[in-house]
């Protein structure tokens, strides 16, 4: 299959490691006919990739998915998002199996005793199901997030979910997402100023000692596993 990569746009080409605002251009332009969003799961990177699109002015859908299992500080950030971007539209496309229905169909913690099944279950299904009808998918993925990203290309064809896939800030730090939400004023989850580099469900995130403001970590994640991703990307 011969992917739409790489191509021209009328006011910018791009490569694999054109700068971001380069790849932002390019996917607004090169797919303006085309049904894009946005996901995220409200981490650092996800707010300051929202910001980045936002300040070009387009209606865009943001897709995230509720598992039932949120901070209260990550609703509180979607609420304060949405006053700041009003022309985005903020869409859960989260699970409607209830915490609840959850335990009474496979045991009461499922996090812990199968926490890949619980993923599926409540963030890997409504995806495959949100994209679905999608042509074009941003993400804020970073290479410098875990092992398993290293590889990660900022263009590229998702076979999970037939799409194209743009991570336009693949190739930043994190100190350079830092600086760019301190810049630009972007709301952001307070979880990150009391230890938590990433966000997730409260059963399977936990705060990182001894981090830096600027640093990132998954060791918060699924602590005491070797698990590093729900399995929305691998």
């Amino acid at each position: 299959m011969q992917l739409p990569v790489l191509a021209s746009s009328p006011s910018v080409s791009i490569h694999e490691n054109s700068p971001a605002q380069d790849l932002i251009l390019w996917s607004l332009e090169r797919f303006a006919n085309q049904r894009m969003v946005i996901t995220t799961g409200f981490g650092m990177e996800g707010c300051a990739l929202i910001d980045m699109y936002a300040a070009h002015g387009i209606p865009l859908e943001v897709i995230y998915l509720d598992t039932g299992f949120f901070f209260s500080e990550t609703h509180r950030l979607i609420e304060r998002l949405k006053l700041r971007y009003p022309h985005l539209t903020f869409v859960d496309r989260g699970t409607r199996l209830k915490p609840e229905q959850q335990a009474r169909i496979y045991g009461s913690e499922l996090w812990r005793k199968d926490p890949d099944q619980c993923c599926h279950l409540r963030k890997v299904a409504p995806m495959v199901g949100a994209l679905k009808d999608v042509d074009v998918w941003i993400t804020a993925l970073r290479r410098g997030q875990s092992a398993s990203r290293r590889n990660l290309k900022t263009v590229e064809w998702s076979w999970k979910y037939q799409l194209l896939k743009i991570s336009p800030v693949a190739t930043w730090t994190r100190a350079q997402i830092r600086e760019y939400v301190d810049s630009r004023s972007v709301p952001y989850n307070d979880l990150h100023d009391r230890g938590y580099p990433s966000i997730g469900c409260t059963h399977c995130t936990q705060p990182v000692e001894g981090l830096e403001r600027a640093g990132y970590s998954r060791e918060g994640r699924w602590a005491g596993r070797d698990k590093t991703e729900c399995g929305l990307h691998s």
